[in-house]
């Protein structure tokens, strides 16, 4: 089972309920649409591929949490879980340091969770003091999040999807967003 913390009949809902298979299939989706979102602003193509990388490897941090919150099974606080799971980010980069992985793909990991307004995490960078590969992926892992079936709610449709991200356009660069909003109109004509 792919499961690392297994919920059971009488186990609380949690935030941070770890399925390595959804995972695996939210960082490509997140990997594949970052790509394509990078290639539609034009950047070169070894950003691109960087991008994809970053993608791939944004939540990898979330590995690391389950140190922090395993042996809280029968009693867990969600609000202290809300704590750890916004240090994914940032544990993600100290695990990558020193690896091989360029300033450009830590970075993107590092800040994917910083809002264009200033309100995100770790740091609190907003607009263009946010790396763009970052931004990139903020965009793309939203979308993915939204648009795929979570532990505690099923996906949402495109159309819902989109809704929402534009209620929140406050938290992306709004160039990135067009870009992303290109890339996923263009994909919906092909199905």
């Amino acid at each position: 089972m792919d499961r690392i913390y297994e919920k059971t009949a009488d186990t609380p809902e949690r935030i941070l309920d770890f399925d390595l298979s959804a995972e695996l299939n939210h960082g490509m989706r997140v990997s594949n649409l970052a790509y394509a979102v990078a290639k539609e602003l034009g950047l070169d193509e070894s950003q691109c591929y960087e991008l994809a990388i970053a993608g791939m490897l944004h939540d990898i941090g979330k590995l690391k949490l389950t140190g922090y919150i395993n042996g809280q099974e029968r009693d867990p606080l969600v609000i202290e879980e809300l704590k750890y799971v916004r240090m994914h980010s940032t544990l993600g980069y100290e695990e990558l340091k020193g690896q091989g992985y360029s300033d450009f793909v830590l970075e993107s990991i590092l800040y994917h969770h910083e809002n264009y307004d200033g309100s995100g995490y770790p740091s609190n960078k907003a607009g263009e003091d946010i790396p763009i590969g970052a931004r990139i992926l903020r965009v793309c892992d939203v979308f993915a999040a939204l648009s795929s079936d979570r532990p505690y709610r099923k996906a949402f449709d495109i159309d819902t999807v989109m809704e929402l991200m534009i209620e929140e356009v406050k938290n992306f660069d709004m160039e990135v967003f067009l870009a992303f909003q290109r890339v996923v109109h263009k994909s919906n004509r092909k199905l």
